[in-house]
C-alpha cells in the first residue's frame, strides 16, 4: 500500500537561525546610552533653553537661529558668527580693565561661574558637549558681552565713538533679535551673577539688571517708562523669558489652572471653541476697537465688552517683533512650566482665529490694532497664520477662555446676526445706502399703486 518508496521521502531541513553577535552588543550598548539631542532631564523644570522643533522650523524658516552673535553652546562656533565673536574678546578686555581697579582678575570671572557649571548644563535639552573648562568660558564670555552691551547703552559706560558695533545702525537691530532666539540662550542667573560681580563701587544702588535689560530691548518694542519701571526687579529663566514675561501683565503671571488637557488648536476638538474671522463678526455686528497705549499694559490685554466691541491694544509688528512672537511661542511648546501660562500661544491663536486675508490685516490696520512696519497685508497674514499654526493648547485653560467664550455668545445670538447683518449689508456705505433707500421708495410706491388700483374696483366712484 505504501505508495512512497525510501527514495521518494521527502527530506526538510531545519535551519537555526544565530544572533549576529556584533549586532547584539551594538544593540545592548544601546540600551544604555544616555539620549544626546534630547536629554532625559529636558523634562524637569530645569530645562529652558531648547532646540525649536524642526516643524516650527520647517513653517518659519531662520526665524529661531541666530544672525550676527551666538550666545550658548547650541550655535558656538559657527564661522558666520564670527564677527562680533571676535569683539567678545573686546568687551571682555574693556571690562577687565575697569574692574582691576577694585581687585578682580579673569580668574575670579571663571572661580564665580564654575560653582554654576551643573546648574547651567541643566538648563539646556540636548547634551553639551564642551568640556568643563570651556563651558564655564563660553557662559563668561558671552555673559560679560551681554552686560557689557546693557551697560554701555544704558550710558554707564562710555561708549568708544569709533566702536563699530554701536556707530554701525544696522548692529543693533539684529544684536537685539539674536538675543531673543530661544537656541540662543544663557540661563539670567549667570547674568546676573555676573553683574553683581563687576558692579563698580557706587554703582549697587543703580540701575538694576533688569532694568538696563528693558532699556535696552525698549529700542524695539518702545513701550512707557511707567511700564518699564514696574519690572525693574524682574528676573526671567533667561532673556526671552524674562522679556516675554515681562509682557504678561502681574496680575497674571501667577495664575495656574487646575487641570492640563491638550489638544492642537487647528484639531476638530478645538475647533468649536475658536472664533470666527474679522469678516464674519463685523457681519454679526461685533467691533474691533483699539486701546490708547497709555490705557495698556502690553497687547496681550484683550477685552471684550457686553455691547459687542473687542478692545485690543496696538502692536507693532516688524522684524523684531515677528522673532520675538515666533520664539516665545516656540518656548511655550517647550518648556513644562509654560503649560499653564501660554500667553503667546493663546494671542497667536487669537489672531490666527481674527486673520484669514490681507483684508482682515487691513482691517485691523485702519483700526489702529496693527501697526505694520513688516511688509504687505498678505506679508502680515501669512506671518499670523504660520505663528498659530501647530500649537498645541487648551483653549478653555488660556488666559482669553472667558473672551472666545463670551464671542462666541454674542455670535450665536441670533437678533444680533440678523439685525447687524442688515446693517452691514445695506448701511455699510453711503451708495448702498441710497440703494435701499431708492429700493424702498420704490417698493411703497409700488405698494400704494397697487393699493388704489385695488380700492378704484372696490368703491367705484
Amino acid at each position: 500500500m505504501g505508495s512512497n518508496s525510501v527514495g521518494e521521502t521527502e527530506h526538510h531541513a531545519i535551519r537555526i537561525w544565530e544572533v549576529n553577535k556584533e549586532r547584539l552588543v551594538s544593540m545592548q550598548r544601546k540600551l544604555s546610552d544616555t539620549p544626546q539631542l534630547l536629554s532625559k532631564s529636558a523634562g524637569h523644570s530645569s530645562c529652558c533653553i531648547f532646540r525649536v522643533p524642526q516643524s516650527y522650523i520647517d513653517i518659519n524658516g531662520r526665524s529661531y537661529q541666530p544672525h550676527v552673535v551666538s550666545i550658548g553652546p547650541y550655535h558656538h562656533g559657527k564661522q558666520h558668527l564670527q564677527m562680533i565673536q571676535e569683539h567678545k574678546w573686546r568687551y571682555l578686555d574693556a571690562l577687565l580693565k575697569r574692574t582691576q581697579k577694585k581687585g578682580l582678575v579673569l580668574e575670579d570671572y571663571l572661580k564665580a561661574i564654575q560653582p554654576h557649571e551643573m546648574s547651567a548644563r541643566d538648563c539646556y535639552s540636548e547634551t553639551i558637549h564642551l568640556d568643563k573648562d570651556e563651558f564655564v568660558e563660553m557662559l563668561v564670555l558671552d555673559g560679560c558681552f551681554i552686560i557689557e552691551t546693557f551697560r554701555k547703552f544704558g550710558g554707564l559706560v562710555d561708549p568708544d565713538p569709533d566702536d563699530p558695533l554701536i556707530s554701525m545702525s544696522w548692529v543693533l537691530p539684529f544684536l537685539s533679535t539674536d538675543l531673543v532666539r530661544l537656541e540662543n540662550q544663557i540661563p539670567f542667573f549667570i547674568l546676573k551673577c555676573l553683574f553683581d560681580l563687576t558692579q563698580m563701587p557706587g554703582e549697587e544702588n543703580g540701575r538694576s539688571l533688569a532694568t538696563l535689560a528693558l532699556e535696552f530691548f525698549n529700542y524695539m518694542t518702545q513701550r512707557p517708562d511707567e511700564v518699564l519701571r514696574k519690572y525693574r526687579n524682574h528676573e526671567g529663566r533667561h532673556l526671552l523669558d524674562f522679556l516675554r514675561t515681562s509682557f504678561i501683565p502681574k496680575d497674571d503671571q501667577q495664575w495656574q489652572p487646575r487641570v492640563i488637557r491638550r489638544f492642537s488648536t487647528h484639531g476638530s476638538a478645538a475647533s468649536t471653541n475658536l472664533i470666527h474671522c474679522i469678516s464674519k463678526l463685523r457681519r454679526a455686528g461685533i467691533k474691533l476697537e483699539h486701546v490708547k497705549p497709555e490705557s495698556a499694559e502690553s497687547f496681550l490685554v484683550v477685552k471684550f465688552k457686553k455691547h459687542g466691541v473687542i478692545e485690543m491694544p496696538t502692536i507693532t509688528i516688524d522684524d523684531f517683533m515677528s522673532s520675538f512672537m515666533l520664539n516665545c511661542v516656540a518656548y511655550e511648546q517647550c518648556h513644562k512650566d509654560c503649560s499653564g501660562s501660554m500667553h503667546f500661544t493663546t494671542y497667536a491663536t487669537l489672531l490666527d482665529c481674527l486673520i484669514n486675508t490681507s483684508k482682515d490685516v487691513e482691517y485691523l490696520c485702519d483700526r489702529h490694532i496693527i501697526e505694520n512696519y513688516f511688509g504687505t497685508d498678505a506679508d502680515i497674514a501669512k506671518f499670523i497664520n504660520n505663528l498659530g499654526k501647530d500649537v498645541s493648547f487648551d483653549v478653555e485653560l488660556g488666559y482669553l477662555a472667558g473672551l472666545f467664550n463670551d464671542v462666541n455668545g454674542y455670535y450665536q445670538n441670533s437678533w444680533h446676526v440678523h439685525w447687524a447683518s442688515f446693517k452691514y449689508t445695506y448701511f455699510a456705505t453711503p451708495w448702498s445706502f441710497i440703494s435701499a433707500l431708492a429700493a424702498l421708495i420704490l417698493l411703497i410706491l409700488t405698494l400704494l399703486q397697487t393699493f388704489y388700483t385695488i380700492m378704484g374696483y372696490v368703491l367705484p366712484k
